[in-house]
C-alpha cells in the first residue's frame, strides 16, 4: 500500500507504547498505540501524508478532517494537494455559526473524509451521516492506519470505501 518501505516500522516504533493502560472499554492493556505521537512529529506526519496523496479519489472537492486526529492530517494533505480542507466536529457548535463542518459549504460537494486511525469506524460513520444530511456526497475515507480486522470494511454498512496508508497487519509485521 505504501511506497515508503520503512514507514510502518517508523510509525510503529514511534507510537506503540508498553505499560499498563486503561482502554476506553474499561479493559486494561499492556500495550497502547498513541497515534498522536506520529501526528505531532512533522517528519513522520509528512511521510504519512505523502503516501495519502495517491489515495485521494479523483473528483474530490473537499478534504474533511475529523476532530481531532484527522484535522492535522487533512491540513497537511490540503497544503500538498491544493484541495480545500474542512474540519468536521463530533457535534455541531451550539454558538456562533452552529456548524458541524468548518470551512466551505458541503452541499452538493464531493467530500473525502480524512481520519488518523479507523478501528470500528464509529466517528467516521457519524460524520458521514451528518455530512450527507447537509447534502455532501461522501463515498470514501482515507486514513493513516486501518486497525480493523484484515479483509473487513467496518464502514461497508454506510457505503464507504476505506483507503488506508497502513494496516494493523503492516504495523505488526514491521515489529518483526
Amino acid at each position: 500500500m505504501t511506497s515508503d518501505p520503512d514507514l510502518a516500522r517508523d510509525v510503529d516504533a514511534c507510537c506503540r507504547l508498553t505499560g499498563e493502560f486503561t482502554l476506553r472499554s474499561g479493559q486494561v492493556a499492556t500495550e497502547y498505540f498513541d497515534k498522536y505521537l506520529f501526528e505531532a512529529d512533522p517528519g513522520l506526519l509528512a511521510r504519512v501524508v505523502e503516501q495519502m496523496i495517491g489515495l485521494v479519489p479523483e473528483g474530490t472537492e473537499l478534504l474533511g478532517g475529523l476532530e481531532l486526529g484527522g484535522v492535522p492530517i487533512a491540513t497537511v494533505l490540503s497544503a500538498r494537494t491544493s484541495l480545500p480542507a474542512l474540519f468536521v466536529r463530533k457535534q455541531a457548535k451550539t454558538y456562533g455559526t452552529c456548524k458541524l463542518a468548518e470551512g466551505q459549504s458541503v452541499a452538493g460537494r464531493r467530500v473525502t473524509l480524512v481520519e488518523d486511525v479507523i478501528t470500528t469506524g464509529g466517528a467516521v460513520r457519524d460524520a458521514t451521516s451528518a455530512l450527507r444530511a447537509e447534502g455532501a456526497i461522501v463515498e470514501t475515507v482515507i486514513c493513516a492506519i486501518d486497525r480493523s480486522p484484515e479483509g473487513e470494511n467496518p464502514l461497508a454498512d454506510v457505503g464507504l470505501e476505506v483507503r488506508p496508508v497502513l494496516t494493523k497487519a503492516m504495523l505488526d509485521q514491521a515489529r518483526g
